[in-house]
C-alpha cells in the first residue's frame, strides 16, 4: 500500500466532447483577419458572383462584411450552412480529384461562427425576398427573419477572435500588420479573377469610409493589375512567353533521358523587365496561381527570382503567373488555408520556367546604341555624358561586368566579336608601376638612418614586449632634431614601440622630461640587451643618487613583537588552501571564440552582443594605437582591437540619422503619383514621417483612387535628388512598421557617405583622450558593432586569463 500511494494510475482514454473539439480546430482553420477574409471572398467567387464588396471597419478589428451578388443561399440549405463539414461542392473523397472550386471542405463558415459572431443576410435567386440568418458559436441557427435584400449574400463577422483572449489581444495590438497582409491575400483575388469585380473599403471610427481597393471587372488580367497597381506597373511588364525546355536545363534536373508529358503545364501572365529599377526591392508583389487558385510555392518562386537576379542582381521582378495542369495532376488539400500545393512532374515546370524567363530576358540584353562612331567614344562621354549611350539594356552579370577602380565607373567589356565596336578603357596604372613606386619607398626607408633596423611590430610582439619594457631605463639626454623627425615619421618605429617605452604616438606625454630623454641610445637598447655608452651613463646616475640619498640619523623607539613561524606557516597553508577551492568553485570559460575572419562576423557579433553592454565601454582601458588605425583597449582580462574609423564614422551616421531634418524643394507644379489606393492610405496616415524625411504632399480625400495625393516638394541635398521610387520604398517600410521612424535607402547612403567623410582616418595618430572619446561613443549608439558600409568596428583579440605564465 505504501509503494502504490506514490503512483498515480494512468488517465482513461476519453473522447473530447463535441465542443471542445469545434473550438480547437476552428482555432487552426482560422489564423488571422487574411485568412477569414479570403475564405468569405472565395465563397462569394465559388457563388458565381460579378460584384464582391469587402467592408472593414477598424481596420477589421470591429467588423468584417463581404457582400456579393452570386446565387444567393436556397432556404432549405439554412440549416446546414454554417456545420461542420457540410458543403455542396463533393460528396466523397474521390471528389477531390475533380474539385474545381476555392472550398471545398465546409469548414470556413463552421470555424468562424466559433470565433466570432457570424450573421447571414441572402437572397436567393428563385426567392422574392431576402432572410436575414444569425448563427450561435456552434454553427446552429438562433434566429431567422425576413430582410430586404437583392439576389446574393452578405456575410458579417463581428469581434474577430475574441472567444480565443490571446489571440484576440494579440490580434488588436498589430491590427495594421493584419490588415496589410490581409490587402496583400485580397490582391491575389483581384488580379487572377477575371471578369469579376472586388472592391474594398475601410472605416476607422466614425469617420469616412476610405476606399483600399478597386478593380473594374475586366476579362483581361493586364487591365486587373493596372487597376490594383496603377498604370506605372504596366509600362514594366512583359507577357510570360512559354518554351521547351533545352536540353541543358533539362539536364540540370535530371530530365534528360525521362520520358516527359506533352503540354502538361499552360503557363500565362506578366513579370517585369530585367532593366535596373523596374524591379521591386522586396518580393511584395509576387503572385503565384496553379488553376486560378493563390498559392505559396516555395520552389518555383526561387526560380523565377533566381532568373532574375541573372540580369537585375539587387531587385526583385513583378510576377504574376497562372499554371494551368490537369486537376489530377494537383493535390491541393494539404494545409488548411489550401496555400500549399503538391504537383506531379515538378522538375519539368521548373525547367519550363527558367528556359523561358532566361530566353525573355537573353533578348532585351547587348543592345547598345551610339550616335557617334567608337573613336570618339570617349570624348563624347566627356562632353555630354547623355548623348553617348540613348539606352543600356541589362545582361547576365559575369566576369566581363567589372567596375574600374581607376575612375569608379561601370565598364562594360563586350564580347570578343564586338570588340572592334567598343574599346575598353585601360587603367594607366600597371603592376611595373606599383612595384617601382614600392621599391623606391623602400630604399628611402633604408636610407633614412631614422629606421635604424626598427621594422613594424605585429600584435605578437606587442603582447610579448610587456616584459621587456619593464628593463628600459629613460636617460636624461638633450632633446635631438633628428629623434623629433623619427617620431613623426611613418618610416621610422612603429606606434606600438611608443607604448613599450611609456610615450604616445603623437607626443602628448604628462612629463616632457621623459619624452625628450630617448635618443639614439634608444634604438641601440632594442637591438641589443646592454650597450656601452649606456651602461655607463647608468653608472654615473647611480652614483650621482648615492650621493643625494645620504643616511640621516633619528630618534627610534624599539617595541618586542611576538612572532612565530609555525603560526605563520599554518595561516599561509590555510589562505592558499581558500584560494584554490575558490579557484574550482569559479566557473572558467572562453567568453569569446570567433576568429578575426570575414567567415566569422556574425558569430563574432553574437559574441560581442551578448558578452558587452553600452555600460562597459567607458569602463574600457585605452593601452594604446596600433598602426595608426586601431585602438587597443582593455576590460577586465580581454583585451580588444576597436577599428578608429568605423567607430566613428558609425557614431556619427547615427546622429545624423536622428538629428538631420532634410530640406525640401517646391516643385513648379504638383506632381501625381499614381499611387495605389493602399500606399495612399498607408502615406496619409504616416505624412509626419515623409515630413521629416523632406518629402511634402497635396492630399485631397474627396478625390478618385490613385489621386488622392499629390507631390509638391522633394528633398534636395547638395548633389542628392530624391524622387518617387524613395516615396514607394519608405511606403513599403511603413506597411511593415507603421508610424515607426525611417529612411529611404538613398538617404541612408547620402548620410553614410558623409559620415564617412568627416570621420577619423586611418593613419591618424590620436590621443589617449580622443581615442577614450571615440570608445565611449560606442556605448551612445544603438547598434555599434559595424559601420554603416558593413566593416566591423570591434573585434576581441585575446584573453590574458588563458595566456601562458611563460
Amino acid at each position: 500500500l505504501h509503494q502504490t500511494s506514490f503512483s498515480e494510475p494512468a488517465g482513461a482514454i476519453k473522447a473530447i466532447d463535441r465542443h471542445s473539439v469545434h473550438q480547437i480546430c476552428s482555432g487552426q482553420v482560422v489564423l488571422t483577419l487574411a485568412t477569414a477574409v479570403k475564405e468569405l471572398v472565395e465563397n462569394s467567387i465559388d457563388a458565381g458572383s460579378t460584384n464582391v464588396d469587402v467592408r472593414l471597419k477598424d481596420n477589421g478589428a470591429e467588423l468584417v462584411e463581404v457582400s456579393d451578388n452570386g446565387k444567393g443561399v436556397e432556404e432549405a440549405n439554412f440549416e446546414g450552412l454554417t456545420l461542420k463539414h457540410h458543403t455542396s461542392k463533393i460528396r466523397e473523397f474521390s471528389d477531390l480529384i475533380h474539385v474545381e472550386t476555392f472550398g471545398f471542405r465546409g469548414e470556413a463558415l463552421s470555424s468562424l461562427c466559433a470565433l466570432s459572431d457570424l450573421s447571414v443576410v441572402t437572397c436567393h435567386e428563385s426567392a422574392q425576398v431576402g432572410t436575414k440568418l444569425v448563427f450561435d458559436h456552434n454553427g446552429h441557427l438562433v434566429q431567422r427573419c425576413p430582410h430586404p435584400r437583392q439576389q446574393g449574400s452578405t456575410v458579417s463577422l463581428g469581434q474577430l477572435f475574441y472567444t480565443l483572449p490571446v489571440r484576440h489581444k494579440e490580434f488588436q495590438r498589430n491590427i495594421k500588420k493584419e490588415f496589410t497582409k490581409m490587402i496583400h491575400v485580397l490582391q491575389s483575388y483581384c488580379i487572377i479573377s477575371t471578369g469579376v469585380r472586388i472592391t474594398c473599403s475601410n472605416q476607422t471610427g466614425q469617420g469616412k469610409r476610405s476606399p483600399v481597393l478597386n478593380t473594374s471587372g475586366s476579362p483581361c488580367m493586364r487591365d486587373n493589375i493596372g487597376a490594383v497597381y496603377g498604370p506605372k506597373q504596366l509600362q514594366s511588364l512583359l507577357p510570360f512567353q512559354q518554351l521547351r525546355p533545352t536540353d541543358v536545363v533539362k539536364e540540370d534536373y535530371g530530365l534528360t533521358n525521362a520520358e516527359l508529358p506533352e503540354e502538361l503545364f499552360t503557363i500565362t501572365g506578366f513579370v517585369s523587365r530585367g532593366d535596373h529599377g523596374v524591379g521591386r526591392s522586396a518580393t511584395d508583389r509576387q503572385f503565384f496561381f496553379i488553376n486560378k487558385r493563390p498559392c505559396d510555392p516555395s520552389k518555383v518562386t526561387k526560380i523565377v527570382n533566381e532568373v532574375y537576379h541573372m540580369y537585375n542582381r539587387h531587385q526583385y521582378p513583378f510576377v504574376a503567373l497562372n499554371i494551368a495542369v490537369a486537376s489530377e495532376c494537383v493535390d491541393v488539400n494539404v494545409t488548411p488555408d489550401k496555400r500549399q500545393i503538391f504537383l506531379q512532374e515538378e522538375k519539368l515546370l521548373l525547367a519550363i520556367l527558367k528556359t523561358s524567363l532566361m530566353a525573355m530576358y537573353e533578348s532585351g540584353v547587348n543592345k547598345i546604341s551610339l550616335n557617334h562612331k567608337p573613336s570618339n567614344l570617349s570624348n563624347s562621354k566627356q562632353n555630354n555624358p547623355l548623348n553617348s549611350l540613348t539606352s543600356v539594356q541589362p545582361r547576365p552579370v559575369s566576369a566581363r561586368h567589372q567596375a574600374d577602380p581607376s575612375d569608379g565607373e561601370l565598364v562594360v567589356e563586350p564580347r570578343e566579336e564586338d570588340e572592334h565596336k567598343v574599346q575598353r578603357p585601360r587603367s594607366s596604372l600597371n603592376m611595373a608601376g606599383l612595384r617601382a613606386a614600392f621599391s623606391s619607398h623602400t630604399k628611402r626607408g633604408q636610407e633614412s638612418p631614422a629606421s635604424g633596423g626598427s621594422k613594424q611590430k605585429t600584435l605578437q610582439s606587442f603582447f610579448k614586449g610587456s616584459e621587456k619594457a619593464a628593463t628600459h631605463v629613460h636617460i636624461q639626454s638633450p632633446v635631438k632634431p633628428l629623434r623629433e623627425a623619427t617620431r613623426s615619421s611613418p618610416a621610422g618605429r612603429s606606434s606600438l614601440d611608443a607604448f613599450r617605452y611609456g610615450k604616445t604616438q603623437d607626443g602628448d606625454i604628462e612629463d616632457s622630461g621623459r619624452g625628450s630623454s630617448l635618443s639614439e641610445c634608444d634604438s641601440q637598447t632594442t637591438a641589443t640587451p646592454e650597450s656601452p655608452r649606456c651602461s655607463s651613463e647608468r653608472d654615473s646616475s647611480r652614483s650621482s643618487l648615492s650621493k643625494v640619498d645620504a643616511p640621516v640619523s633619528l630618534q627610534k623607539r624599539t617595541a618586542p613583537l611576538r612572532f612565530c613561524f609555525q603560526e605563520l606557516a599554518s595561516r599561509l597553508r590555510r589562505l592558499n588552501e581558500l584560494q584554490r577551492q575558490m579557484d574550482s568553485d569559479r566557473l572558467k570559460y572562453r567568453r569569446f571564440r570567433a576568429k578575426i575572419s570575414p567567415g566569422e562576423n556574425q558569430s563574432a557579433e553574437d559574441e560581442l552582443r551578448k558578452e558587452i553592454s553600452k555600460d562597459t565601454f567607458k569602463d574600457m582601458e585605452i593601452i594604446g594605437q596600433f598602426n595608426l588605425g586601431f585602438i587597443i583597449t582593455k576590460l577586465n582580462s580581454d583585451i580588444f582591437m576597436i577599428d578608429q574609423h568605423a567607430s566613428d564614422e558609425k557614431y556619427n551616421f547615427e546622429m545624423l540619422q536622428q538629428h538631420t531634418a532634410l530640406q525640401g524643394q517646391r516643385l513648379i507644379a504638383p506632381q501625381k503619383l499614381h499611387l495605389p489606393a493602399v500606399s495612399e492610405n498607408v502615406l496619409m496616415e504616416n505624412v509626419d514621417i515623409f515630413q521629416k524625411n523632406g518629402f511634402d504632399f497635396l492630399i485631397d480625400e474627396e478625390a478618385q483612387v490613385m489621386e488622392r495625393v499629390k507631390l509638391v516638394s522633394l528633398p534636395t541635398s547638395k548633389n542628392w535628388t530624391f524622387g518617387p521610387a524613395d516615396i514607394e520604398e519608405l511606403i513599403f517600410m511603413l506597411s511593415d512598421s507603421p508610424g515607426v521612424m525611417c529612411r529611404p535607402s538613398r538617404v541612408r547612403q547620402m548620410f553614410a557617405s558623409r559620415a564617412c567623410r568627416k570621420s577619423v582616418m586611418i593613419g591618424t595618430a590620436l590621443s589617449v583622450s580622443e581615442m577614450k572619446k571615440l570608445v565611449v561613443h560606442m556605448g551612445e549608439i544603438e547598434q555599434p558593432w559595424n559601420c554603416p558600409h558593413g566593416r566591423p568596428t570591434m573585434r576581441h583579440l585575446v584573453s590574458l586569463d588563458v595566456l601562458s605564465q611563460d
